[in-house]
């Protein structure tokens, strides 16, 4: 409880630092001049210099050195008139505690040796004291203490800006952090939906339009392309249940923890021919090197890479047929898929969400791909790096 009042009244003086000032000037000058009368009437210089030392302390922080000037001047003459002038030697005091907060180490030191000089002659000449007095050590004390204790207060206050500073920047540190991280979830989420859904559409899309055209002349045909669109249907919401649990599943890591089955991989690849050639599309396939298990998430760029080449070359290709090339090397993988083009799409030019999605795929594991037209061919050529480890090299 009295740490949190302890911080309000901190931070009402801090946002009201003229009144504070004005308040303290008050404040000392009162007791001081309080104590005096206790001691002895009050005089005329009493008064003026009571005046005087309130006026400098009201204005110390916004003046501090033209305020430590006219203080060290202004003590001096007073004190060679009437030694010891309560007020002025107390707004002395305060006067090089505040340049010594607000200013330089050097500086600091340098308005030490001013006051403890001033007041130090000063006082021996209008109280006519020895100079090796005793009790003027305590001029020396005071001013020592000004100056150390305002000099603590500048690094504490240069301190805490600098933790302030420090805690802005990691707060938009994370910020932006948070940014990048909602962005790249958008934008996997994206791919995902994507390389889930085109495919299995667009052979819906085919098998549909096949049992459309066959219902009436041959019907058992058109019930095989409509088993077609049942099976690619059951698939398409298979993945998407799930994508969807991976959505709702709290540990981010654990991408694939809530499924039923393992992500898809090159070992589906035999399904995925097959359900494209039952919509058309001849693909001949082969294979360089022997295959071998590749990282997960390798795998899986390989599948979805494969899919959508081999879907945009269905959708666009000006023939019914392409070829697919897997190449398996000891640094990775690479993928050759050429179809005939077919008229300009936009994702033949690199501008679509599915290459889009194919370049980001690629990119998440580290390879590179190139895709474009060559003498009427359109050609997806990817590489994803998958080093074959040392133990399981063929010797």
């Amino acid at each position: 409880m009295a740490d949190y009042r302890l911080s309000r009244f901190r931070g009402r003086v801090t946002s009201h630092p003229q009144a504070a000032d004005v308040a303290l000037g008050l404040l000392v000058v009162t007791v001081i001049l309080l104590a005096v009368r206790a001691g002895r009437p009050l005089r005329a210089e009493d008064l003026a210099s009571g005046a005087t030392a309130f006026a400098l302390i009201a204005a110390r922080r916004r003046w501090p050195l033209p305020v430590f000037g006219a203080v060290t001047v202004v003590s001096a003459a007073f004190n060679l008139h009437a030694a010891l002038v309560g007020p002025l030697l107390a707004a002395n005091v305060i006067c090089t505690y505040t340049v010594a907060s607000r200013t330089d180490r050097r500086t600091a030191a340098m308005t030490g040796a001013v006051t403890i000089v001033t007041v130090y002659v000063a006082v021996v000449i209008g109280a006519g004291r020895s100079w090796t007095d005793p009790q003027n050590a305590a001029i020396a004390v005071w001013g020592v203490l000004a100056v150390v204790v305002g000099d603590a207060s500048r690094i504490r206050l240069a301190n805490l800006d600098a933790v302030e500073v420090r805690a802005r920047q990691a707060e938009h540190s994370r910020d932006e952090e948070a940014r990048r991280r909602v962005v790249e979830e958008r934008l996997r989420i994206a791919r995902d939906l994507h390389d889930v859904v085109a495919h299995h559409i667009a052979v819906i899309n085919v098998q549909v339009g096949v049992a459309a055209h066959l219902l009436r002349e041959q019907p058992d045909a058109a019930e095989e392309a409509l088993a077609h669109v049942r099976q690619a249907t059951r698939t398409v919401l298979a993945e998407l249940s799930t994508v969807l649990d991976v959505l709702r599943s709290e540990e981010q890591d654990a991408e694939h923890a809530s499924t039923t089955e393992p992500p898809p991989g090159l070992s589906r690849l035999a399904a995925m021919l097959d359900s494209l050639a039952a919509v058309g599309l001849r693909v001949e396939h082969r294979q360089e090197g022997e295959a071998r298990p590749l990282p997960s998430a390798v795998d899986l760029a390989a599948y979805r890479i494969v899919q959508e080449s081999l879907t945009n070359a269905h959708k666009h290709g000006s023939e019914p047929a392409a070829r697919l090339r897997l190449d398996y090397t000891p640094a990775g993988l690479g993928i050759t898929v050429e179809n005939a083009a077919g008229r300009p799409v936009p994702d033949a030019d690199g501008c679509g969400h599915g290459l889009i999605g194919l370049r980001e795929r690629v990119s998440s594991v580290g390879g590179r791909v190139r895709t474009g037209r060559d003498d009427g061919r359109f050609t997806v050529d990817a590489f994803l790096p998958a080093a074959l480890d040392r133990q399981d090299t063929p010797t």
